[in-house]
């Protein structure tokens, strides 16, 4: 089974990604987008957004810090594994707070608004629920775990199988012995990986390149121009 989870599961899910992200893109492509609700709640949203958003990019550098960059870097310039922990635990945790607090905020304003709540669909609920688990599985393993248990070097063993993906030559055994709670958190953001396509998270990727040179949007009064300039 470890094979398959840490082998192929990672595979399958960014065939998934990959594939069903190019079908919507050319076939649904005025379906790729993120509708905005803020004509019926501005206050919750511009709240919950700007928590959410700014954490996923923190969170995300720390991602990138912490499994894409070799420990032999850190070791080369310096940084020692005392404080590299300290500032993972400390930005990391900030930066979970912040996504979870944030997608909170956004999921209790789906319920409780009904205007937001009648505009929601089931991939909605999903995206945000999901997303709760995912963040809250790492921010759990930042704060409670890293700080009880032990500050576990995930650098060593689960940084190094992610980059042999890459390679094609998946080093799978190096996740046999990583925690449960650690497994959990990589298989759930994998799972959550293989929904974007599927979800409004695909605006993620993205880019307004034509921003700059596209048209104006041209509005027009409803009751027409005179009446608009009185």
């Amino acid at each position: 089974m470890g094979f398959f989870w840490w082998g192929i599961f990672p595979y399958i899910v960014g065939t998934i990604l990959i594939v069903a992200s190019v079908y919507r893109f050319v076939f649904r492509g005025t379906s790729w987008h993120a509708p905005s609700t803020e004509i019926f709640e501005k206050k919750w949203l511009r709240i919950g957004s700007l928590l959410f958003h700014w954490g996923i990019l923190f969170a995300f550098i720390g991602h990138v810090m912490g499994v894409l960059i070799p420990i032999e870097f850190y070791e080369s310039i310096g940084v020692t594994d005392h404080l590299y922990h300290f500032g993972a635990i400390a930005g990391g945790g900030i930066a979970g707070l912040m996504v979870v607090i944030g997608l909170i905020i956004l999921l209790i304003r789906k319920f409780s608004n009904p205007r937001v709540k009648v505009h929601a669909s089931f991939a909605d609920y999903f995206t945000v629920i999901w997303l709760i688990v995912v963040a809250g599985l790492g921010t759990y393993m930042t704060l409670v775990y890293n700080t009880t248990v032990v500050a576990y070097e995930y650098r060593v063993t689960i940084g190094p199988w992610f980059r042999s993906l890459f390679t094609l030559q998946p080093e799978y055994e190096l996740m046999t012995a990583v925690p449960l709670l650690f497994q959990l958190h990589v298989l759930s953001s994998f799972i959550l990986f293989a929904a974007i396509p599927f979800t409004q998270l695909i605006h993620m990727f993205s880019f307004p390149g034509r921003y700059a040179t596209r048209a104006p949007q041209q509005y027009r009064a409803r009751d027409g121009y005179k009446n608009s300039r009185q």
